[in-house]
């Protein structure tokens, strides 16, 4: 059993609140010089999701950090010029280019288990590494089909072995087009010196151990070994030497471990308004969210209809350091429409406006019309707010 070190430092809850959220760069001026890039490092991996209702998850996460970039820079940042790739991390995310290195671990691993159950006829794999050779940049359906049948988990031969090349790491995806991958050989696409950089798996922990701490600010072996979905044993392996330090947080029952860069001055400055995307890394980790908010947080998307209690698509509304709502937004032209709003507390509504006007703008609707609100007595206060802000 692993000794581990007795903390130095006790944070409050509050603090460690604060802490948690300057690291997902929510307090103090965004850094518009770094910009999209800069969200993208200083998080570390963004995830992707095919759910798109005011915009992709991918470009929510920016936006809820740096106000309304638009949408074309956005994806530009991302996949020009190669700054990053996609791969398995928390999820499927778009990570840092320069962080290829330290995803060999996971690399190596998919080339050890055992394939998945889909049939893969033979030379099907080196025929399509043949053919991006050939061909350049292709997605699946150019390389000769993604899917057998209408059914999405029916892939076809060549979709189930340009997934495999991705996950061996010698295929990787450089851009998202109509939201299909676009696959091309990793020895074009990642830089020789990262391409070639091949660590073994203690550097590889060590590093994403690290990064998981300073993306966090604070977090327990639970938080840090979520956050780009490592097993609980791999952060115990490397994280007394990942340089992150051993801290008490009051009432979170349990060893957490912190940034010492975040410590070493209290978070200061303006806190972000703004809508969340539900796979914001803020809040991905359930336990987490309730633990720094005292707020339940769960996507319901794939909740039937009759049994969500949020709606389809809610978004929580950030203010002020705190969870303090939330909106399941729709769109019907160039109308924002939020269909249902829960918020509890009358202090709230300005806030929850405010989220909602900004979010209009930047999809470029005009006008945002309001249908449910959990609260009937809000609705007319989150109204007038609403006409002052809007139009």
């Amino acid at each position: 059993m692993t000794t581990l070190p007795r903390p130095s430092l006790t944070l409050s809850a509050d603090e460690a609140r604060r802490v948690a959220l300057r690291a997902q760069g929510f307090i103090g001026a965004p850094d518009r010089r770094a910009g999209v890039r800069g969200v993208l490092r200083h998080l570390g991996a963004v995830q992707l999701d095919t759910i798109s209702v005011l915009a992709r998850s991918h470009e929510l996460v920016p936006y809820a950090r740096l106000g309304a970039v638009g949408r074309k820079t956005v994806e530009a940042a991302y996949w020009q010029d190669t700054h990053a790739f996609e791969y398995w991390s928390h999820a499927a995310c778009l990570l840092p280019v320069e962080e290829w290195p330290h995803f060999a671990f996971r690399r190596r691993a998919y080339r050890d288990r055992p394939h998945w159950n889909h049939q893969l006829p033979d030379g099907t794999y080196e025929q399509v590494v043949k053919q991006l050779r050939a061909e350049g940049p292709l997605t699946a359906t150019e390389l000769g089909g993604a899917k057998k049948t209408d059914d999405w988990w029916d892939w076809s031969g060549t979709k189930v072995a340009v997934e495999r090349a991705l996950m061996y790491g010698e295929v990787v995806c450089v851009e998202r087009r109509g939201w299909k991958r676009v696959y091309d050989l990793a020895e074009r696409a990642i830089p020789d010196a990262l391409l070639h950089d091949e660590l073994d798996d203690t550097e590889c922990l060590r590093r994403l151990v690290r990064l998981a701490g300073e993306s966090l600010g604070v977090g327990t072996r639970a938080d840090i070994a979520d956050y780009h979905r490592l097993k609980g044993e791999q952060v115990d392996a490397v994280i007394a030497d990942s340089g992150l330090v051993p801290v008490e947080v009051e009432g979170w029952g349990r060893p957490a471990w912190a940034d010492p860069a975040a410590l070493a001055a209290p978070p200061r400055g303006r806190h972000r308004t703004t809508l969340l995307s539900p796979f914001d890394s803020l809040i991905w980790e359930r336990a987490r969210t309730e633990r720094l908010f005292g707020f339940t947080h769960r996507l319901e998307a794939y909740v039937p209809k009759p049994k969500r209690v949020y709606g389809y698509f809610a978004m929580p509304v950030l203010a002020g350091g705190r969870l303090v709502g939330r909106v399941d937004p729709a769109r019907e032209g160039r109308t924002l429409v939020a269909k249902q709003v829960t918020v509890e507390d009358p202090r709230a509504v300005p806030a929850v406006a405010l989220a909602l006007a900004e979010a209009a703008t930047w999809v470029n609707c005009t006008d945002v019309r309001v249908e449910r609100v959990d609260a009937p007595g809000l609705r007319e206060p989150l109204i007038r707010e609403l006409a002052g802000l809007v139009g």
